[in-house]
């Protein structure tokens, strides 16, 4: 089998404006992804998605569809699409970083291993570790009452865990999770989300009020810069400590070990560039005695797909203690599925077909489509 094109699709997605995301690294109101199809001669066609924003990831559908068109593809064009360590090894010695770039090429290049084997992928990944993956509710970082309407209504979906974004204005930032506490009641688990936004000083001192709130971590308390400031806030602090913006890379989860920085990892499929990237971070986080979870960039059904395959099949994510973020077409209107995802309030499932197993609404996605 050999590749024979590699095509992409950008698109503008634009949030339920009630559910968009207002976080310390902005606010995320709409998705300017890419989704890409490996064409093969063997008539398997592959899915990826890039979910990059460029706050966050330093990539956006533009800059995507530039180095696959003008690089990636024409590395891989006659390549065998079933190989894929080795076709990653290529695109990493060609394009420096653009993890979700990579990301978008080597989930479709899993598509088609599933489809020429005939096997959902998390059974390519070793098979299930769990039949459906817990998920948490992510509440916005709007005010307070605001905040606590969102909760109440994902309560009402059947979530049972929900984490609260913070890392703006720590009295804010207190208030917000009170509220989201009282609509909620005990029987919720809830975490923290500061996308690195506080100060070590502030995190130690605000992590400290919010536990009369009963939260249950914190994740990026501070910047990702350096190991050490966030080892000094876990030290200090009574509750688990989560890395996300300061775990892209092998290198930097072996620095966070080293550092005694972190109790938690979230893993993405797009942040360290793959499938196979990801659980390799996972593999670290398990040999050192933490856990991992799935994070999101709020990805569409196809990279969705990928996080439950990638969740259901890995040991070291322990998604039942510390639930996944696998919650994206919740937030949109579509998920430019043919046949959408079975993510429901607190529960994620792929469908038992080959590869990914989704297929693009080709009609909805041209309502999206920009240039």
């Amino acid at each position: 089998m050999k590749i024979t094109n590699i095509e992409t699709i950008p698109v503008l997605v634009p949030l339920t404006p009630r559910l968009a995301i207002k976080s310390a690294r902005g606010y995320h109101t709409a998705s300017p992804f890419l989704f890409i199809k490996v064409h093969t001669d063997a008539e398997i066609t592959g899915l990826g998605e890039v979910s990059c924003t460029p706050i966050w990831s330093g990539e956006d559908n533009v800059t995507a569809a530039h180095f696959i068109s003008n690089l990636l593809a024409p590395a891989l064009i006659g390549r065998d699409p079933r190989n894929i360590e080795a076709c990653m090894a290529l695109l990493d010695s060609i394009l420096a970083e653009n993890l979700f770039t990579k990301s978008g090429v080597e989930m479709a290049l899993w598509d088609i291993l599933g489809k020429a084997a005939g096997l959902p992928l998390y059974r390519l990944l070793g098979g299930a570790v769990r039949e459906s993956v817990p998920t948490k509710f992510s509440i916005s970082g709007l005010e307070p009452d605001k905040a606590a309407e969102i909760a109440q209504w994902a309560y009402g979906l059947g979530f049972r865990t929900m984490k609260v974004k913070v890392g703006k204005n720590p009295a804010e930032d207190i208030a917000r999770v009170r509220a989201v506490r009282e609509a909620v009641g005990a029987g919720v688990r809830l975490g923290v989300d500061a996308n690195g936004g506080w100060s070590v000083r502030d995190a130690i001192r605000t992590l400290n009020r919010l536990e009369e709130c009963d939260i249950y971590f914190a994740e990026q308390p501070v910047s990702p810069q350096d190991p050490a400031w966030m080892a000094e806030v876990r030290r200090n602090i009574g509750v688990p400590v989560m890395a996300d913006e300061s775990v892209f890379h092998l290198s930097q989860a072996l620095a966070l070990v080293r550092a005694a920085a972190a109790d938690i990892f979230s893993v993405y499929v797009g942040k360290g560039g793959g499938i196979g990237a990801a659980r390799k971070i996972a593999a670290v986080g398990e040999a050192a005695g933490l856990t991992c979870t799935v994070g999101s960039n709020l990805e569409l059904g196809v990279a969705s797909a990928a996080m439950i395959h990638l969740a259901k099949a890995t040991r070291g994510i322990d998604a039942e203690t510390f639930p996944c973020d696998i919650i994206g077409p919740l937030y949109y209107e579509t998920d430019l599925l043919k046949n959408p995802l079975p993510i429901q309030g607190g529960v994620a499932q792929c469908h038992e077909l080959p590869g990914l197993g989704v297929e693009l609404d080709e009609e909805a996605v041209k309502r999206y489509v920009c240039r």
